[in-house]
C-alpha cells in the first residue's frame, strides 16, 4: 500500500513538472492552430464545402487560439529542444509586435467571418495566414 501510495504520488509529481514545462505548454497550444486552420483552408480550397456558420466557428476558436501561447516563452526557454531563435528574447519589441498582429489578424477574420462574404473572408484568412508566416520567418527555426 505505501508503495502504491507513493509511485502514485511520483507519477502526480512528474505530471506537475511536465505541465509547468513552457516548451512543452507552448508546443502543445501551438498545435492546436494545426487543426482549425487546416479545416478552414479546407473550406476556403473548396476541398470541403463551404459553411458560414462552420468557419464561422472556427475562426472564433482561432482567435482564442491566439491569446494562448506567448505566455510560454519565458526568459531562458530558448535553450535545448526549441525550435524558438534568441531574436525572441533578443529582440522582444519585435517579437511583441509580431503577437500583436497576429492577435489583429485572428480577430479581424473572426469578424469577416460574421459576415460571411466568402471574397474578405479570404483575404482575412490569408492575411492571417501572413502573420504566421512572417513570425515563422523571423523567429522559428527551420
Amino acid at each position: 500500500m505505501k508503495k502504491m501510495l507513493l509511485a502514485s504520488l511520483a507519477l502526480l509529481l512528474a505530471g506537475q513538472a511536465l505541465a509547468a514545462d513552457p516548451i512543452s505548454q507552448r508546443k502543445d497550444a501551438l498545435k492546436q492552430y494545426k487543426p482549425v486552420i487546416g479545416e478552414m483552408g479546407k473550406m476556403l480550397k473548396g476541398d470541403t464545402p463551404y459553411n458560414k456558420d462552420e468557419f464561422a466557428k472556427l475562426a472564433v476558436k482561432l482567435e482564442q487560439l491566439s491569446q494562448q501561447p506567448w505566455q510560454y516563452f519565458p526568459a531562458g526557454s530558448g535553450a535545448g529542444r526549441t525550435d524558438a531563435r534568441p531574436e525572441i528574447w533578443s529582440k522582444p519589441a519585435d517579437w511583441q509586435k509580431a503577437i500583436e498582429r497576429h492577435k489583429a489578424a485572428t480577430a479581424n477574420l473572426k469578424q469577416t467571418a460574421q459576415g460571411g462574404d466568402l471574397a474578405a473572408v479570404r483575404k482575412a484568412f490569408a492575411d492571417t495566414q501572413q502573420t504566421c508566416k512572417a513570425c515563422h520567418k523571423d523567429f522559428r527555426k527551420d
